[in-house]
């Protein structure tokens, strides 16, 4: 594709960019092609269903599954936006970039944000601005090309199914540079990338950063026991213990999705998400707005694991379907009962996931402890590109040195993983 032939532009509201145009380039980047014709993964009719010793509602047999990577959706980025969770007044302007052919049409798109601090993205460079501003350089603003909040591996350079995908992705990797330029900004950071989208961005320069996540990986389960068959013994005693312990005090636990998300309902996680959120971050990041614009866009890619006790919601966790993955996102809990929090986040994850033949199971950020719970290590793949050549040095040298100890870590942490010994614990590299 000659570069006479599109134009690249920036948007600072992404309902400035059809929603269908976005949407096509982020579910090229998903690696499906997208299906007018698909309904929504759950259908809302319920039945009830014995799990480890607790009732749970669940929904009934699933229809088609989603076709793209919920994140990169333009109805998860517009919530944000709308709702004033990512907009200039938080430090996050959006900056998103929009590649267009010779007659006007979408052939590529890339959320990016100019940022004012590095809250929010979890992958962490506060030690780059602080010694950068102690030799005098002014590290903020900078420009983040990320999902906000949220810590999910998903296209970042996203290209129309008919458009050339190699040649898109260069040419956003290249406008990144450019507007980095033109914004006269310290760095780019894109994190939670592709495989892909880390090639064409090392292309331009920006320097390869490695991270660890810790993901369940199905291996055609029929159901939970048969996963915990594949356990050591000592791990699958210790999880059947805690699990019977989180409910002990009377707790159920209910899958909501769909018509589930009631008003009622989010006014319980957000209350959740408040109290748990002020203890961790000081400031909770999304607003109660934006969890009303989800609910009302992104109903059936959606699911609760909510706790109840006494007649009350007392705990919950907010997870994402996406095309072959269930992606754990927060938790919250007013009431706290001992491994409650694994029993929702993680154990009930991997029963939903097995019951709807999906892949994959991302439970977040860090926690080493998801390791004893069947969730293995996963590298993660970060790019950045820094402007300054002195700045760009340490950072390399740096970086060269953490790549190094993350390969090391993986591997010890793979061999440490609960499988027993017969079986291998390490899944296939993958393309996320």
């Amino acid at each position: 594709m000659p570069d006479s032939t599109f134009t690249l532009r920036v948007e600072s509201d992404i309902a400035a960019i059809p929603a269908d145009a976005w949407n096509r380039c982020a579910a090229s980047g998903s690696q499906l092609t997208l299906d007018n014709s698909s309904k929504s993964l759950i259908n809302n009719d319920l039945e009830k269903k014995r799990i480890s010793g607790s009732t749970v509602e669940v929904a009934a047999a699933p229809l088609a599954k989603p076709v793209l990577n919920p994140f990169v959706s333009h109805a998860f980025l517009s919530a944000l936006e709308e709702s004033g969770s990512a907009c200039a007044e938080t430090g996050w302007l959006p900056q998103h970039l929009v590649l267009e052919d010779e007659e006007g049409r979408v052939i590529g798109a890339c959320p990016a944000y100019l940022k004012s601090h590095s809250q929010g993205e979890y992958v962490f460079d506060h030690g780059w601005a602080e010694a950068y501003q102690r030799a005098g350089g002014r590290y903020y603003p900078k420009l983040q090309v990320s999902v906000p909040f949220t810590p999910a591996t998903g296209p970042r350079l996203m290209a129309s199914p008919d458009a050339p995908g190699e040649a898109v992705r260069a040419a956003l990797a290249g406008g990144l540079v450019t507007l980095a330029n033109m914004r006269r900004v310290s760095s780019v950071h894109a994190t939670f990338l592709t495989e892909a989208d880390a090639t064409a961005l090392e292309d331009q320069n920006f320097l390869p950063r490695t991270d660890q996540q810790f993901h369940w990986h199905n291996r055609g389960y029929g159901d939970y026991e048969a996963f915990l068959g594949e356990l050591a013994s000592r791990k699958r005693k210790a999880i059947r213990r805690e699990r019977r312990e989180a409910l002990e005090a009377g707790v159920t636990i209910h899958w909501l999705t769909g018509a589930d998300l009631t008003e009622e309902v989010w006014d319980a996680f957000f209350a959740f998400y408040l109290e748990t959120g002020a203890r961790k971050w000081g400031r909770p990041y999304l607003t109660r707005a934006f969890y009303a614009l989800i609910g009302e866009r992104m109903a059936d890619q959606i699911l609760l694991v909510m706790a109840k006790r006494a007649g009350r919601w007392i705990a919950g966790a907010i997870n994402f379907i996406g095309p072959d993955t269930l992606y754990g996102r927060h938790w919250g809990a007013i009431e706290h009962h001992p491994f409650l929090h694994f029993e929702v986040c993680y154990h009930q994850a991997i029963e939903f996931a097995i019951s709807r033949g999906l892949g994959t199971v991302e439970a977040g950020a860090q926690g080493e402890h998801k390791l004893a719970r069947g969730y293995l290590p996963v590298t993660t793949r970060s790019a950045h590109y820094i402007a300054d050549p002195g700045l760009r040095a340490a950072v390399a040298n740096y970086l060269a040195s953490e790549r190094r100890y993350m390969a090391e870590l993986g591997t010890e942490l793979a061999d440490a993983g609960p499988f027993r010994h017969d079986l291998a614990s390490t899944p296939p590299e993958e393309e996320p």
